[in-house]
């Protein structure tokens, strides 16, 4: 889009695409975290953790979808549902509803004679009319919802993105790379710079502090492991499970 000066602003035209990855990531990191930090606090073997890890992995991934599916199915037939009436309303009552156009731009402030021409320009093309009256009256947008399939598509994937990470320094401690000691601590690592990365993105998407948003983001992550390797910790050591 151009603005007054001639240069081209950028605008997020899939914002829906870019929640679904950074829910998906976000989710998938602080959940393979949470457990192998959990496992591990129990002194648990590499293959134990990895076992467990994956399987939490994929069956949050699963769960996940399933559920960001479900929704933005659910809301677009809501939304849908609410169109069909528009145009209902439009072929049955288009004097009616020719006069909540007037009204929508009385309410911004144009004077009469504008009110008119701009009114006749929109009810002059069906599809332009429908628009307006769903962006403007009722504030509804199918492109922002998104599509159900893609999300849940996107949200499988960056859920397992994310998941995979925290997993990784186990997967080299088992073949022998890095001592296991050593790989709670470089999931953490791996977890809080992935995390801060994503969360500076989106901030800065949002035209947001980018640091706040990176430190918010990695700060989630790292608040789960540390439960997580405390509950297993005191699990551990009050006999309560021994791998």
């Amino acid at each position: 889009m151009l603005n007054n000066s001639g240069h081209l602003e950028p605008h997020i035209k899939e914002s829906n695409h870019i929640r679904d990855f950074v829910f998906g990531f976000g989710d998938g990191i602080n959940t393979s975290l949470g457990i192998v930090a959990g496992v591990g606090g129990a002194n648990s073997s590499a293959d134990f953790i990895i076992l467990a890890s994956l399987v939490g992995m994929f069956t949050g991934a699963k769960a996940m979808a399933v559920q960001n599916f479900l929704a933005v199915k659910s809301l677009r037939e809501i939304l849908e549902s609410e169109i069909k009436r528009e145009e209902f309303e439009i072929e049955t009552y288009p004097e009616k509803e020719r006069l909540e156009i007037e009204e929508i731009y009385r309410a911004k402030e144009f004077d009469e004679n504008l009110v008119k021409q701009v009114t006749d320009k929109i009810t002059s093309n069906k599809k332009v009319w429908l628009k307006t009256m769903l962006t403007e009256e009722l504030e509804l947008n199918l492109d922002i919802v998104g599509n159900p399939i893609k999300g849940a598509f996107i949200m499988f994937v960056s859920f397992i993105i994310g998941g995979v990470l925290p997993i990784l320094p186990y997967l080299l401690s088992r073949s022998g790379f890095i001592p296991i000691q050593f790989s709670l601590w470089i999931a953490i690592a791996i977890s809080l710079t992935s995390s801060f990365l994503i969360g500076a993105k989106k901030a800065n998407l949002a035209k947001k502090n980018w640091v706040k948003g990176g430190i918010e983001m990695s700060g989630l992550g790292t608040g789960i492991a540390l439960l997580g390797y405390g509950i297993g910790a005191e699990l551990y050591s009050a006999n309560l499970l021994k791998y």
